[in-house]
């Protein structure tokens, strides 16, 4: 069995080790060259952390691997400091680690375990076979400087993981389109040289105060890179009304303005550009499984709704896409079966990938709509901060970090709340009843209808 995956960031070049560990044939066609920078936090939860352990990618403090041990929330004057739990099926310590260096350390991963991957091929769009079955790509080659050649190639293949990000051109060219009624998010970060480079918490800021001390809209955060800089950033979700209709680069600066001088988050500290990307949400791209495409990561919209988290659900969607991918090619080399019975088999990626976090995502889609209402964030905050055993608890829920066998407390209670509500559907989109239309296009524009009840369907 061959097959292409596009993009070597943390969902590809994960599928790309497990893969070519198995002796499967892979390629991987990457449209940048290493190193490169992409929009990030730079931050990595005990989520993300055991991907990488499983992965037995080396992540020492001495090669920019920096260790944390958990969340400082900060809000209403009020500062808590929450370590990350102790849950036996994670590692009990974060990550900050920018994407410059971790993403080219994936893809030398992924070559050392006999992956191919391409630098300077920018995939166009899938090739499809006369049953509408994907058979492979086509990619322009691009320069030194990332221009294109005027060379295109064509890389066929059995089976073609799209892990191209929020942009995904392999699924768009094949008209699979992003869902409206999906929580979407933008975000800004950029880089400040400043004394906190070195600090041992990923911090999470609930509310930002400007530098009059009127409340912006959105959250923030501030990770120490530990290489003299801190990674400064916030991001806003469309269930707010102010999304869409700011300059979010103005607000970071507006917010990091009425922060301490001597924290250094000032423009003469500021290290590159502020840079902005999407947090495509709870599965806003369906369907996760085509004949001969799956979807992984932010191509399928696979960024929690709780917390902008989306490296965690790359690694581990592409784990899951290898194992299935794996499985087949074991059955089809054993005799007896055809492509139809590998659909059949790969199309049970889609099912696991919602089983394992549809519920979750559905309570995020919730949390999503909720806090995007100043009243409703107020009067949580107010009631949540000054109760520790509470606000723990929202972190194991906001970062999923919870043990499905445990008989814990708060596990227990967030397996009753996921068994509450439907899991969030990755199949293709239903048909939109055009006389609905309108009535559908504001309730995603506003991402509730009402201030008092909270709709999620599955």
């Amino acid at each position: 069995m061959k097959v292409l995956i596009v993009g070597a960031g943390p969902a590809g070049s994960t599928a790309a080790y497990y893969l070519a560990k198995a002796g499967i044939d892979v390629t991987v066609l990457e449209k940048t060259s290493f190193p490169r920078e992409k929009v990030c936090g730079d931050g990595l939860t005990p989520r993300a952390v055991r991907e990488i352990q499983k992965l037995g990618l080396p992540h020492p403090e001495s090669d920019g691997w920096r260790r944390n041990k958990g969340l400082r929330l900060l809000a209403g004057g009020r500062s808590i400091e929450l370590p990350w739990p102790e849950v036996s099926d994670f590692p009990q310590y974060g990550l900050i680690r920018t994407r410059l260096g971790f993403d080219e350390e994936l893809a030398v991963h992924a070559r050392s375990a006999g992956a191919v991957v391409l630098e300077r091929h920018s995939v166009t769009e899938a090739m499809r076979n006369d049953d509408g079955r994907v058979t492979g790509v086509r990619a322009a080659l691009l320069d030194e400087s990332g221009r294109k050649t005027g060379e295109t190639r064509d890389f066929p293949a059995d089976v073609v993981l799209a892990a191209d990000g929020n942009s995904t051109r392999t699924a768009v060219s094949l008209g699979i389109r992003k869902r409206d009624d999906r929580p979407l998010g933008v975000a800004v970060r950029t880089y400040f040289t400043s004394p906190r480079h070195d600090d041992d918490w990923m911090e999470g800021w609930l509310e930002l105060p400007g530098r009059d001390g009127k409340l912006l809209p959105g959250y923030g955060w501030v990770f120490g890179v530990g290489d003299g800089t801190s990674n400064v950033g916030l991001g806003i979700l469309n269930s707010s009304k102010e999304f869409g209709k700011l300059d979010y680069k103005q607000v970071l600066r507006e917010w990091t303005a009425g922060m301490p001088s001597e924290w250094g988050f000032t423009p003469e500290n500021q290290v590159g550009e502020i840079r902005g990307a999407a947090l495509p949400m709870g599965f806003n791209r369906t369907p996760h499984y085509s004949p001969g495409l799956l979807l992984l990561g932010d191509a399928g919209g696979m960024v929690s709704p709780f917390n902008g988290e989306g490296i965690s659900y790359a690694m581990e969607s592409a784990r899951f896409a290898a194992e299935f991918i794996i499985d087949a090619s074991a059955r089809a080399a054993s005799g007896g079966w055809d492509a139809s019975d590998a659909d059949a088999r790969l199309a049970g990626y889609a099912d696991h990938v919602r089983d394992q976090w549809g519920s979750h995502f559905t309570l995020g889609r919730a949390f999503a709509t909720l806090i995007g209402k100043p009243a409703v964030m107020k009067l949580a905050l107010r009631t949540g901060m000054p109760i520790p055993v509470l606000m723990r608890f929202v972190v194991r829920l906001l970062a999923n970090l919870t043990d499905p066998a445990a008989k814990g407390f708060e596990d227990r209670v967030i397996r009753v709340l996921e068994s509450l509500v439907p899991a969030t559907s990755n199949s293709a989109p239903a048909p939109l009843d055009m006389s609905s239309a309108d009535t559908a296009s504001h309730s995603s524009a506003n991402s509730a209808d009402s201030a008092t009840k909270v709709r999620v369907n599955p």
